[in-house]
């Protein structure tokens, strides 16, 4: 039986991982997807410590060092978590473990426009994930979905490779950290086109055009070669409804200060919580105190059996 099992490796999961080996607890990590969203992250400038780092090399930095530390890694989806009389059981891959308390750190995921088209040019033009596939679009025309910082994180990528980028924007203005929107702003290449939604795609092969709900320069068809859609994201509540941990109306796994859930031995962290906050650093932080409110928990378990 694991001390604690961590579901989800992204910057919670890992933090988490790290300091709980370092409480001497057994424990594993499960997930589909070592780093999470943060191997998106073209480029992190704001995590302390690093001026600048790519996502995908701080998250292997932070899986080197669990590694390190004795932490077990499991690749795959967890399809069920339910409470026993001494712990849980987690079911992934057919396989099942034991642990004595739990983590949940899911992350978000990303939210799709539910249109036509959409999964069609899924990977033929449409993708999800900018740091990924922006390489593929040299000297193209795309067209990035959304107004938040990272739909201009997404275009200003886009812009070192492509030869236009249009941000399309359903308000009146993106709502980019100040830094970023200058960014966007002084791009001769990105033009930003606001109160306007694309409703479908369309093309051959792969994607030719965005349609969009009213005229853009005398016409509703914007020839594109690849959409970038960064609409926001949506935590996953499958897991959490099994073991009844109570959401907020959004969804989102509400904990207390010391990342508790309302059962007993389980906790979460991370982007899938009510934080005040969405980045690597307190994804972090809600990890290293999830660890050691695991710790206190099996600590008190073993004084009250003896």
């Amino acid at each position: 039986m694991y001390d604690l099992i961590i579901i989800g490796g992204g910057c919670a999961g890992m933090a988490a991982g790290i300091y709980a080996a370092r409480y001497n607890l057994k424990t594993m990590i499960i997930s589909n997807e070592i780093g999470g969203v943060l191997n998106e992250a073209h480029i992190v400038e704001n995590y302390p410590g690093y001026r600048s780092i790519s996502g995908i090399d701080l998250m292997i930095k932070y899986r080197d060092h669990a590694k390190d530390l004795g932490v077990e890694f499991v690749d795959g989806q967890v399809e069920k978590a339910e409470k026993k009389k001494d712990g849980f059981l987690v079911v992934s891959k057919e396989k099942q473990f034991e642990s004595k308390t739990l983590l949940l750190a899911p992350g978000l995921r990303r939210k799709h426009l539910n249109i036509p088209g959409e999964d069609r040019f899924a990977g033929k033009g449409v993708s999800y994930c900018y740091t990924c596939d922006a390489p593929f679009f040299k000297n193209k025309v795309v067209g990035v979905v959304g107004g938040s910082d990272s739909a201009a994180l997404a275009a200003i990528l886009s812009a070192q490779y492509a030869k236009k980028v249009y941000i399309i924007y359903r308000k009146e203005e993106i709502r980019a950290e100040p830094i970023n929107k200058k960014a966007v702003d002084s791009n001769e290449k990105i033009e930003i086109i606001t109160n306007i939604n694309v409703v479908e795609v369309r093309g051959d092969k792969l994607l030719t055009t965005a349609v969009l709900d009213r005229e853009y320069k005398g016409s509703k068809e914007l020839k594109l070669d690849g959409l970038f859609i960064e609409v926001g994201s949506v935590p996953s509540t499958v897991l959490s409804e099994q073991l009844g941990v109570k959401l907020s109306d959004n969804g989102l796994i509400l904990v207390d200060e010391n990342k508790k859930t309302n059962v007993d031995g389980v906790y979460a962290a991370g982007d899938a919580t009510n934080t005040v906050m969405r980045q690597a650093i307190t994804a972090a932080a809600d990890g290293a105190v999830a660890a050691l409110s695991a710790y206190q928990h099996i600590k008190k378990k073993k004084v009250e059996k003896y």
